[in-house]
């Protein structure tokens, strides 16, 4: 079945104002204007985040759909991949986001209106952990073939080995440098177009 829906999901502290989602909604408008697009907002509750993200897309025809996260969003995306059975692209996937947030309990401010602020909690941490599978759960090994991450060597936030390592199975675009914001990626706008439409 054709592509027909797509989901974006961003990352901690992120909007649907970042770079990367702008970019990929303009080239949805431009090249793909017959898809179905969604970026919501997630709120800092990743059980609410999940909750809201499967009720949204709950009568899109999983044949039909996909999704592309980025960090926390790849996290996500990947549990998306897992109960859905739809193609993923995963920018510079979270791994352990229980582990890697823990340390930013306290209040938050958005990165594209720092005016607005959150409390990020405790509770919300177990809740990520709760939502933590390991690579060789049944659900993680049948998604690997629908997924295609972009993993940066030069991730100043998430360590590209334990990015891999998550994903064995699956395709990997692996760059020698970049950044956590995969700075380049309009390069690879194509290439992300051609798994998800393939």
């Amino acid at each position: 079945m054709a592509l027909t829906h797509l989901l974006y999901l961003h990352g901690f502290r992120s909007s649907p104002q970042s770079a990367k989602a702008r970019l990929v909604a303009g080239h949805v408008r431009a090249r793909h204007p017959q898809l179905h697009w969604w970026c919501p907002q997630l709120p800092p509750s990743p059980r609410q985040a999940m909750a809201e993200i499967l009720a949204g897309t709950a009568d899109w025809p999983r044949a039909g759909m996909a999704v592309i996260g980025s960090s926390l969003g790849g996290f996500y995306a990947t549990c998306v991949a897992e109960q859905t059975g739809c193609r993923a692209v995963l920018l510079n996937p979270a791994v352990h986001p229980a582990r890697d947030l823990a340390r930013h309990i306290g209040v938050q401010a958005a990165w594209h209106d720092p005016a607005q602020r959150f409390d990020f909690t405790a509770a919300h941490v177990e809740e990520l952990r709760a939502l933590e599978r390991p690579p060789e759960a049944p659900a993680a090994r049948a998604a690997m073939p629908r997924i295609f991450a972009i993993v940066a060597k030069g991730d100043e936030v998430l360590d590209w080995r334990e990015m891999c390592a998550r994903y064995p199975g699956a395709r990997i675009r692996l760059l020698e440098g970049s950044d956590h914001a995969i700075s380049e990626f309009p390069a690879y706008l194509d290439e992300v177009f051609a798994f998800l439409l393939a």
